[in-house]
C-alpha cells in the first residue's frame, strides 16, 4: 500500500481551492473554477443564494464528493490523493442536525467519539469535557428531543469537535432557528476562532456574515463574484446613504420623487424609509433636509449610514438574477 501523500504544509491558508469546478451528469455545473483561500484561524463566510454552489463546496473540501476538475487542499491534504487525512482534520455540521434524537446529548457525544476511534474511558470524558464546554450540563441527560432548536444545533456542534479539528465546516447552522438560539451559535463559532480552529461558515443570513467572519466569499450560479472582509465588499457597493423615516407613509412616494436626481432611491413602504446614495456625505444629507421641507413633509428620523450587507449581495448578484 502506497504510503499517504505528505501534507503541503501553508503556514498562511489551511484551505486552499484552485479552479475547482463540479459538474452534475453533463449539463449541471454546480461550481465553476472556483479560486480562494482561508487563512489559519479565521471565519470565513462562504454567501450566495440557494443554488449558488455553497453546500457543494463544502462537500468537496470534507470529501463527500469529489471535483470534477480543479485542486482543493484542506490542512495540507488534497481532498482527492489524501481524503483520510483530510477526514482526520476536520470536523462536520451540515443543515440538519445528525445527531440522534432517542439518544442523550452526553450519550451522542460519547457515541461520535467512540465512532472517531476513542477508547470507552477517554470517550466519556471527552464528552464531559464537552458538556461543560457548551453549557449542556442542566439537560445532558435528558433525550435530544426534548432540546431546543439552539441546544440540538450545539451538541451537534461539540459532535463535530470530539477530536479537535483544524477546520470545522459550519453548512447553514443557525436555519430555523430563533434569533436567540442563532446568537448562541454566534458565540460558539466566535469560541472555536478564539481556539484556532479555523470555521467555513455557510449562510444565507447577511448579518450573521456581517458579524462573525473575517473574510466573505460571495457565490452566484457556481463562481466566485466577489471576495474580502465585509468592509471591503460593502465599499464596492458604494458610498454610504442617507434614509429618511416619515411620519406619513403618503410622503414615501413624494419624498422619492423629490430625491430622483440625487441618486437610485430606495424605499420601503413598511417602513416608512426612502433611501439616497450619499456621495457627499453630510453635504447630501443637508440637501435631502432642504428638499424635504419645502414639500412640508414630516420626518420621525433622518441619519447617514453605510450600506448593509444585504445591499451588497444584492448590488453584486443583480445582473444573475435580472438576466
Amino acid at each position: 500500500m502506497p504510503a499517504p501523500t505528505a501534507p503541503t504544509v501553508s503556514f498562511c491558508f489551511v484551505i486552499e481551492l484552485e479552479a475547482v469546478s463540479k459538474t452534475y451528469g453533463e449539463t449541471v455545473p454546480a461550481l465553476r473554477d472556483v479560486s480562494f483561500s482561508v487563512p489559519t484561524g479565521s471565519v470565513c463566510a462562504l454567501l450566495g443564494h440557494n443554488g449558488a454552489g455553497k453546500t457543494t463546496a463544502v462537500k468537496i473540501l470534507s470529501t463527500l464528493v469529489r471535483p470534477t476538475s480543479g485542486r482543493a487542499v484542506v490542512a495540507g491534504y488534497d481532498v482527492v490523493e489524501s481524503p483520510a487525512e483530510v477526514r482526520q482534520s476536520i470536523g462536520v455540521t451540515g443543515q440538519e442536525a445528525a445527531v440522534d434524537p432517542l439518544l442523550s446529548g452526553r450519550e451522542n457525544l460519547v457515541l461520535f467519539s467512540r465512532l472517531r476511534g476513542m477508547r470507552r474511558g477517554r470517550a466519556r470524558s471527552r464528552a464531559d469535557e464537552l458538556i461543560e464546554q457548551f453549557d449542556l450540563a442542566h439537560a445532558a441527560d435528558r433525550p435530544v428531543y426534548t432540546y431546543s432548536g439552539g441546544m440540538r444545533r450545539r451538541v451537534d456542534i461539540a459532535a463535530a469537535l470530539v477530536v479537535s479539528p483544524k477546520v470545522l465546516f459550519l453548512d447553514e447552522p443557525t436555519t430555523g432557528l430563533d434569533p436567540r438560539s442563532r446568537r448562541e451559535v454566534w458565540s460558539l463559532v466566535s469560541a472555536m476562532a478564539a481556539q484556532d480552529v479555523t470555521v467555513l461558515l455557510t449562510t444565507q443570513y447577511l448579518e450573521e456574515a456581517d458579524v462573525l467572519s473575517d473574510s466573505i466569499i460571495i457565490l452566484d450560479s457556481g463562481r466566485v463574484v466577489a471576495s474580502g472582509t465585509a468592509e471591503d465588499l460593502k465599499r464596492r457597493a458604494g458610498s454610504s446613504y442617507c434614509e429618511v423615516t416619515l411620519v406619513n407613509p403618503a410622503d414615501v412616494s413624494r419624498v422619492a420623487d423629490a430625491l430622483r436626481d440625487l441618486g437610485e432611491v430606495e424605499t420601503d413602504f413598511d417602513l416608512n424609509t426612502v433611501a439616497v446614495p450619499a456621495a457627499d456625505g453630510p453635504a447630501t444629507l443637508a440637501e435631502v433636509l432642504r428638499r424635504i421641507d419645502r414639500l412640508g413633509a414630516e420626518l420621525i428620523d433622518i441619519s447617514l449610514r453605510k450600506p448593509s450587507l444585504d445591499e451588497v449581495f444584492l448590488h453584486i448578484t443583480r445582473p444573475s438574477i435580472t438576466a
